[in-house]
């Protein structure tokens, strides 16, 4: 049956709601399992693992509150091969290494230096026209610095980021050489400008992605129900607008519905006579969804989080860069860890517990299915993450990982024995200390006595 081929591939199990009984609710579901047929068959997907927070392929709705065809395509809930990334994408974050004296700031409020995590990675650039044919600048520095990347330019489509260290141009290395002489290496080459790049996790802090929750009334459009209705509402950071009957439900049930709200219309509407309502018309459809919030204020927080949804940044924190870079390493190939070992995870869907090998570096969780598995299962991202030893059911030691927010997903871990357990715990805890608020970054520079302070 369906549910027991879908757990031999390891993916999320269909869940059938209580609502579906009628034969077109039961012909949408027969759709979507030969989707996920179709899918599997053409190997276009890949299973990560049984975990709650690995790789998450999530359906569009087949219980539509609306009565109308839905779109049942497929997509990668946690897009970053199968992370859970959400506290990380909804606050700024700084890298500040293994120095964490309150006297040192991050790279970021100081030019003082520290060790630095680097990945090395090759851009190649297509020449332009005009007085910078590649399109970014470089800076009178050594390392050699990058210092702008113009905008839908060549050199930003290869991938080259503010921040970067050249470290090879077209085969010679830079790392010793001045910055004309680099220039003009560059300018003599052929039209393909190859350079071997060095990126620095701790240079910048990340750019937040739109998250928004909340309750909204969600006008029905259907035949049978008209009005209004009080929903869950879950803007994600990948750009998906999930909702859901109940707040309770988030985590636990599928979405009765999710969005897309990349190239979307949004705006307000004033065409029902109702204060405070919005709209938003996706791009793929003709459909349109009519939002009403209860108050002005709540309105524009969702009209500014959709915004930024709507016309993304296509552009990786170098950190999320190197993490992924990661992924594609067999575990022992991952330089310095701070922590590597058995691990099993609990799948609180389906209460069981799911072993990993897994590996912590600068404050990621890294899970294989083996010692010598290769890719990455998933992982996770522990930026903000409190952690400390509870008891869980028959399990006397537990490592619990709590997020700051109760929006976030709350995750249980545990070794091989208690003695594992401390070892574990004191890594994750030196692993997240790496990692500062930004705000909170800030706070601790102005704190620092003035002799000290360099503007």
């Amino acid at each position: 049956d369906l549910k027991s081929e879908m757990e031999k591939s390891r993916k999320l199990p269909l869940k059938k709601d209580t609502r579906a009984s009628d034969s077109s609710q039961e012909d949408a579901i027969d759709q979507w399992a030969r989707r996920r047929k179709q899918f599997k068959d053409s190997k276009k997907c890949s299973s990560t693992g049984g975990s709650s927070i690995n790789s998450t392929i999530t359906e569009g709705s087949i219980t539509s509150e609306d009565a109308r065809s839905v779109d049942l395509g497929l997509y990668s809930e946690n897009e970053d091969r199968g992370f859970y990334t959400e506290n990380f994408h909804s606050a700024s974050w700084v890298f500040r290494g293994d120095d964490v004296s309150p006297d040192n700031s991050p790279r970021c409020l100081s030019k003082r230096p520290r060790p630095v995590a680097i990945r090395e990675r090759t851009v190649k650039i297509a020449k332009g026209t005009g007085n910078y044919p590649w399109g970014f600048r470089i800076q009178f520095s050594k390392p050699i610095l990058v210092t702008e990347v113009d905008t839908n330019s060549a050199a930003e489509e290869a991938g080259l980021q503010v921040g970067d260290i050249l470290i090879a141009v077209n085969g010679t290395d830079v790392t010793s050489m001045p910055h004309s002489e680099a220039a003009n290496l560059a300018r003599k080459g052929p039209d393909i400008l190859t350079m071997i790049v060095g990126s620095d996790i701790s240079r910048y802090p990340n750019t937040p992605k739109p998250t928004c929750r909340g309750y909204l009334h969600k006008r029905t459009q259907s035949a049978i129900l008209k009005g209004w209705r009080k929903r869950w509402f879950v803007l994600k950071h990948n750009g998906y607008l999930h909702y859901y009957k109940h707040k309770k439900d988030e985590g636990k049930c599928r979405p009765l519905e999710v969005t897309k709200l990349e190239g979307a219309e949004i705006g307000v509407d004033t065409s029902l006579g109702k204060p405070f309502v919005f709209k938003c018309i996706p791009q793929a459809g003709n459909r349109i969804f009519y939002f009403c919030a209860t108050s002005n204020q709540e309105m524009k927080r969702w009209l500014e989080a959709m915004d930024k949804a709507v016309h993304p940044i296509h552009q990786n924190h170098v950190w999320v860069d190197v993490t992924l870079h990661n992924t594609t390493l067999p575990p022992l190939a991952i330089k310095n860890p701070e922590c590597l070992g058995l691990l099993h995870q609990l799948d609180r869907s389906k209460d069981v517990w799911i072993q990993h090998y897994c590996i912590l570096k600068d404050g990621c969780l890294y899970f294989y299915a083996t010692l010598r598995s290769t890719p990455a299962q998933g992982g996770l991202y522990l930026q903000g993450y409190i952690v400390s030893e509870q008891s869980l059911g028959s399990k006397r030691s537990v490592i619990e990982l709590k997020p700051p927010s109760e929006e976030f997903k709350t995750f249980y871990l545990c070794a091989e024995n208690v003695n594992e357990n401390k070892r574990w715990i004191t890594a994750l805890k030196a692993s997240i200390n790496k990692w500062l608020p930004l705000h909170q970054a800030i706070q601790d520079f102005m704190n620092r006595p003035l002799e000290e302070t360099r503007m």
